[in-house]
């Protein structure tokens, strides 16, 4: 790889041994992909959920604090995924302490590196949002499809220690997505009917993750026709195709800044396209939910809920209560849920006998030990990408709108 002075500094070590590390594992992802060299980061975002660090991580981070704050603070701004507990509210939800502690011991270390703690996956919607060209170094799957489709910056898929080296150097190596080339259309989807809520975007995103065999491929999605999709539509879309597609990248025909028209995706002629129809929404989310009408827990979550998904959710709840052998769970970020406290919304929903939980998200909080210490199985929510994941936690999952899931939640079994 080429290397800049700056960049060879680092790899001496003249600038100290955490950011020595940092470079030499960016120089070592260079190698693996073929890149050239580096590109200057604006922003890092970091998933290190004690889940996924476990104590060995944890430890690690522990370790990068005992340098100096000269040669461990991080150089530029790094903002965090979703953490694994809700230190307010966990005891509700029968959380296990020792989760709970690795959390705090996590959390302490993180900021000792400067990191900011916004315990978030839609910083899109609620910090920082990223700006057409720039590059990054972000790391949640659906941070990364978004920043990349909807906002035209310019990012990998980053690990925590990979998205850690770029937070301590400004540097991401220069391969995948950093790349004019790499950012092209490479499949063709054709709609022939608009979805309607954030279950059906959802829903198709996971139809054309589904049809995906790379993680370099890019889907063109045409036939969007009515009303603008929101930002809300377009996260449940991205999140459930980055999901199911392992995929960073889409375009929207006139909708995503890349993709003012279908000529301007492709190299050459655009393929021949796979067309998507209401049945095929249909049949993807009654895939989820077959079986008796049993219900243990309702979640919305995965993406975080924005203001105005939580503003709706109150809404659908209010002067109704949750059945007693139902919970109701709701994650968003500590931003939004600041929103939710003045706007009334965490008091209609907890009113109602939901638990609105901050700066977590349901599958990254331990969630076989969740269900297990909860007497949870049946699980409904209206999250395509929860939907993915969660059958491997143990859950039998159920996907619908949010207006049937409040319904459901209401009625103690699935309607």
């Amino acid at each position: 790889m080429k290397l800049t002075d700056y960049e060879e500094a680092l790899l001496a070590g003249d600038f100290g041994e955490p950011r020595r590390q940092a470079m030499s594992r960016i120089v070592e992802i260079g190698r693996f992909f073929d890149a050239e060299d580096c590109v200057e980061v604006a922003q890092a975002h970091i998933m290190a959920d004690t889940e996924a660090l476990g104590e060995a991580g944890v430890e690690h981070l522990e370790g990068l604090t005992k340098y100096a704050e000269e040669d461990r603070w991080v150089k530029i701004p790094t903002i965090t995924d979703p953490r694994g507990a809700d230190l307010n509210a966990y005891e509700r939800i029968k959380q296990d302490e020792r989760f709970v502690s690795l959390e705090r011991r996590a959390i302490d270390a993180f900021r000792a590196l400067g990191v900011m703690m916004t315990d978030t996956c839609i910083n899109y919607q609620t910090v920082l949002p990223p700006v057409k060209g720039e590059h990054l170094a972000m790391g949640d799957t659906g941070v990364v499809i978004y920043s990349n489709s909807v906002q035209g910056a310019r990012t990998n898929y980053e690990g925590g220690p990979a998205a850690l080296a770029a937070a301590l150097t400004g540097r991401t190596a220069r391969y995948g997505f950093h790349l004019d080339e790499k950012r092209r259309g490479s499949a063709r989807f054709e709609l022939t009917e608009t979805p309607q809520d954030w279950a059906e975007w959802g829903a198709l995103g996971g139809i054309v993750g589904n049809a995906m065999g790379s993680y370099f491929q890019v889907p063109v999605i045409d036939g969007v026709t009515g009303t603008v999709p929101t930002s809300d539509d377009l996260k449940h879309f991205g999140a459930a195709l980055a999901s199911y597609g392992s995929t960073a990248m889409f375009h929207m025909v006139g909708v995503t800044p890349e993709a003012p028209d279908l000529q301007m995706v492709f190299d050459g002629p655009p393929p021949d396209a796979v067309t998507i129809g209401r049945q095929d929404l249909k049949d993807f989310m009654a895939s989820y939910g077959g079986g008796d009408d049993s219900l243990d827990v309702v979640v919305f979550a995965a993406p975080q809920l924005s203001v105005m998904e939580l503003e709706r959710l109150a809404g659908l709840l209010k002067g109704r209560q949750v059945h007693g052998d139902v919970s109701l769970l709701v994650a968003t970020n500590p931003e939004n849920k600041s929103a939710a406290d003045r706007f009334g919304f965490t008091d209609a929903i907890e009113g109602a006998g939901g638990v609105l939980l901050e700066g977590v998200c349901f599958y990254q909080m331990h969630a076989r030990e969740l269900g297990e210490a909860n007497g949870w199985t049946r699980l409904m929510t209206n999250s395509a990408k929860l939907t993915n994941i969660i059958g491997g936690y143990g859950y039998d999952p159920v996907l619908a709108d949010m207006e049937r899931c409040v319904d459901s939640a209401v009625a103690g079994r699935v309607v």
